[in-house]
């Protein structure tokens, strides 16, 4: 649905655009929204259950990681600073 003109940048309206006006531009818009989302391929159960267990076992990873990482700099910072109670 959309055109290239050599030497056009992208994201600027062409000389066909200006011409349609307020409404037109937002009529091509929804048009172009349309085009876009006939292009999208749904996944089978197969794919979908895989990409949900992938973003689990990551989610899970970060997880530990960043617990891990924060235990680790909670016990340099009580080594560092003492845990809050003076000697007396």
């Amino acid at each position: 649905m959309s055109h290239t003109v050599t030497g056009q940048t992208p994201g600027q309206p062409t000389e066909s655009d200006r011409k349609l006006g307020f409404f037109g531009r937002i009529w091509l818009f929804f048009r172009q929204v349309v085009g876009e989302l006939k292009k999208v391929v749904t996944p089978t159960r197969r794919e979908l259950v895989n990409y949900v267990l992938v973003v689990l076992v990551f989610v899970a990873f970060m997880m530990v990681l960043i617990s891990l990482l924060d235990l680790g700099f909670g016990q340099v910072a009580v080594w560092l600073f003492g845990n809050g109670t003076q000697a007396q």
